[in-house]
């Protein structure tokens, strides 16, 4: 039970009924429908967006790294330059402990 304080302090007391629990119900699953058709008809419409601003982003920075490296090759004709940095340090694998031989026991 709550207890509502009006303005000039009087306390009434409300009560949960079975009229005002269907009610609620109701205004549920009336507020998923509405949702569920609202996204039916707006959904596409942003997703459509967001993938066309999601390409024009990828093909400004295609274009500008094409620029970019289309540039640096012009001014590098003559030198080529090979990064043999991994080749020579292989990656190390993880040393879990060291190696304990066993023997068996007659």
């Amino acid at each position: 039970m709550d207890l509502l304080i009006l303005e000039k302090n009087y306390m009434i007391m409300q009560e949960a009924s079975f009229s005002g629990l269907i009610k609620a119900i109701v205004y549920m699953i009336a507020f998923y429908y509405i949702f569920k058709f609202l996204a039916r008809i707006f959904l596409p419409v942003l997703v459509k967006k967001a993938v066309e601003k999601a390409g024009e982003n990828f093909q400004k920075q295609q274009q500008y790294s094409q620029d970019n490296s289309w540039q640096k090759t012009r001014n590098n004709n003559d030198e080529i330059i090979i990064n043999t940095a991994n080749a020579k340090n292989p990656r190390e694998t993880k040393k879990v402990g060291d190696y304990v031989d066993y023997e068996e026991i007659d």
